[in-house]
């Protein structure tokens, strides 16, 4: 049973990933010099896409991933499109908030750096986000989490997600940079939904590649005895980190 916790489909991202508080939404519209467009590049399902909606007449969503795209949920205001962030598909000086949303680690950052700059009004923003390590508030849950994050699936992460570990601290940025607001994402998963969203990690994907499916097993299996009730909803919190600034 517990090999069966990671056998998602391409639907899992959609049905796992954690959202975004509308209040970061709010927050990266309100250095916009303009609202008539916003772009989510690496957009995936929409997480931050369709919280943007809510502040701009217009939002693009821009992934490589058809898949991705297939699983977004569609808003009158959103326009989803296959493409990558080094090559966006928008007129010069046209958008006024540029974001990517767990996402930036994959780019080539000086050419969507330079993309970015083509399609940015004047002053136009951009932010690069993302999420750290989660934590619940059961030590023991929280130990053997660690131990499986770190130790035993550490060696498949790729080593871009060190970017992500670090708040994207390490990478350059260029712009005339501001703090992002200090918030979180909450959530309280049962037992399915915290596995998952571990199941839509990428070192995951490769462990199970690499035939270390009982690394999956045997964490799961431990979670599942330490959980208790799989029916019960557990907090769990992800600080949002990241770089925001304006051309």
């Amino acid at each position: 049973m517990a090999s069966n916790w990671f056998a998602q489909g391409g639907d899992a991202y959609a049905a796992y990933r954690p959202e975004y508080p509308p209040a970061l939404a709010a927050a990266l519209a309100d250095h916009a010099p303009d609202r008539s467009l916003a772009v989510d590049v690496g957009c995936g399902s929409g997480q931050l896409t369709r919280l943007l909606a809510a502040h701009f007449d217009a939002v693009i969503g821009l992934d490589p991933s058809a898949d991705q795209l297939a699983h977004a949920v569609p808003h009158e205001r959103i326009t989803y499109t296959c493409a990558t962030a080094e090559r966006l598909p928008l007129a010069d000086r046209s958008v006024g908030l540029i974001t990517a949303a767990q996402a930036a680690h994959w780019f080539d950052l000086p050419a969507f750096y330079a993309e970015a700059r083509r399609i940015a009004v004047p002053q136009g923003a951009i932010a690069l986000v993302t999420y750290g390590v989660l934590r619940t508030t059961d030590p023991e849950i929280n130990a053997r989490f660690d131990q499986f994050y770190s130790e035993e699936i550490g060696p498949y992460w790729p080593p871009e997600r060190r970017l992500v570990d670090s708040g994207y601290a390490e990478i350059a940025f260029p712009f005339d940079e501001r703090p992002l607001p200090p918030m979180s994402i909450g959530l309280t998963p049962n037992l399915a939904g915290f596995l998952g969203y571990i199941s839509t990690w990428s070192a995951v994907r490769r462990a199970e590649a690499a035939g270390r499916l009982d690394l999956l097993e045997a964490f799961a299996r431990d979670i599942s005895a330490l959980w208790g009730d799989p029916a019960t909803s557990r907090p769990v919190s992800f600080p949002i980190q990241g770089r925001f600034g304006q051309m």
